[in-house]
């Protein structure tokens, strides 16, 4: 046992080190925006959240009214309490999702569950978009918790209630909405009628808490992507992102509508064909979700995280299921190197290099590498013929 506390014990501490220095970088940036608009909003002079915009940058409010809502306590917290909070947040959620999402693969690991899951955790907040999503303050965790629990507790099982997750996500941010289109391409009537009440449900009530909020979200701030940052930061890692950074004249808007329903067309044939497989369409639709939305920053790449477990789960153990022919599957050593590859790459900061790199053929590779690995998520992530053995093993562990 005293190997693995001190291999344990390395690793916690390289984790805290190279999330220190991702805060240094960072300095929680998005909660100071989040911050800065809500006392702006209940303090200022009358104005609306988003009119405010954070000094010496183009960034404000983003999210919808519904959103402004919940982080309301802003309005009486200190700056410190809510970055404490976040951060609290962010690791305990961060923690979940690896116990949802690896402890099935973990218990085949046949090492001891208390190593294996401290393992996992300090691989999960090392990746980068998990350390970025800590060290700007942002809220991706939380959405994929909501998201993630509603798949696999609630749809993969049939409750009553399932989509009430996913649609509660969508209100406080649009991209999980791809979901919802889940639902409805796998036929799960119910859960996208609820899903979608859901989400009307609480736009609804942002809006009739705040109308003039809403009125501008929805006209204006929703449709103005500069409030966001350049499209072709190298930090965009979408498919308009790898349109906007080409070293050619701006790509025309119906370029890049054209790469989203190809893109959606392919992932709506993956899916449909394995309708029972819940764990699957989540990791399909996270991957989907970062490729289609104009704005994919590097933080919104946690998404990833469950098509990366999928595949490192398949390439090492093939998690016992059998196909038409009664067969049992081989782990596929493929799909365990691109796991690794895609986990290497995106924990390494190999992409900020080419952040400012002139010379055009190297930028292109270089600047896109999420998305280029995103893209091979979408097209090689397994997807089971039976019910998700994720989910299976996700039901024995908490039950």
């Amino acid at each position: 046992m005293k190997p693995k506390i001190v291999i344990l014990s390395l690793l916690v501490a390289l984790t805290l080190l190279i999330d220190y220095l991702a805060e240094n970088r960072n300095r929680y940036f998005d909660s100071k925006v989040y911050y800065g608009a809500i006392q702006y909003w209940f303090h200022g002079d009358g104005g609306m959240v988003y009119d405010w915009m954070r000094p010496g940058t183009p960034y404000g409010f983003t999210y919808p009214p519904f959103a402004g809502l919940l982080m309301s306590p802003m309005a009486v917290l200190p700056y410190v309490v809510v970055v404490v909070i976040a951060v609290i947040a962010t690791v305990l959620t961060t923690a979940l999702l690896t116990w949802w999402f690896a402890g099935p693969m973990l218990k085949r690991w046949g090492q001891p569950m208390w190593f294996g899951f401290g393992v996992a955790i300090c691989l999960a907040l090392s990746f980068e978009p998990v350390r970025e999503t800590i060290s700007f303050g942002q809220v991706n965790t939380l959405l994929l918790t909501l998201v993630a629990g509603d798949m696999l507790f609630g749809v993969a099982r049939g409750r009553r209630w399932a989509g009430a997750g996913i649609g509660l996500a969508t209100a406080i941010k649009l991209t999980p909405g791809v979901f919802i289109l889940y639902l409805l391409i796998t036929k799960r009537w119910r859960a996208a009628a609820v899903s979608a009440a859901t989400a009307a449900g609480a736009t609804l009530l942002g809006g009739a808490v705040f109308p003039d909020e809403t009125r501008e979200f929805w006209t204006s701030a929703l449709w103005d992507t500069n409030r966001v940052g350049v499209l072709s930061y190298v930090s965009n890692q979408s498919e308009r992102g790898f349109l906007a950074r080409l070293p050619i004249d701006a790509v025309p808007t119906p370029v890049w509508l054209v790469c989203v329903l190809l893109t959606l067309g392919f992932w709506a044939l993956r899916v449909r064909r394995e309708p029972a497989d819940v764990f699957g369409g989540l990791a399909l639709s996270g991957v989907v979700g970062c490729l289609i939305s104009p704005v994919t920053w590097v933080h919104h790449c946690v998404w990833l995280i469950p098509a990366l477990i999928r595949c490192a789960d398949h390439g090492l153990f093939a998690p016992a299921r059998r196909d038409e022919q009664r067969k049992a599957s081989r782990p596929d050593r493929r799909l365990l190197g691109l796991a690794v590859a895609a986990y290497l790459i995106m924990t390494s900061r190999l992409l900020w290099a080419w952040e400012f790199e002139p010379f055009p053929p190297l930028r292109i590779v270089g600047s896109n590498l999420y998305v280029y690995f995103t893209l091979a998520l979408l097209v090689w992530t397994p997807m089971e013929t039976v019910r998700s053995t994720a989910v299976q093993e996700s039901d024995r562990i908490v039950a």
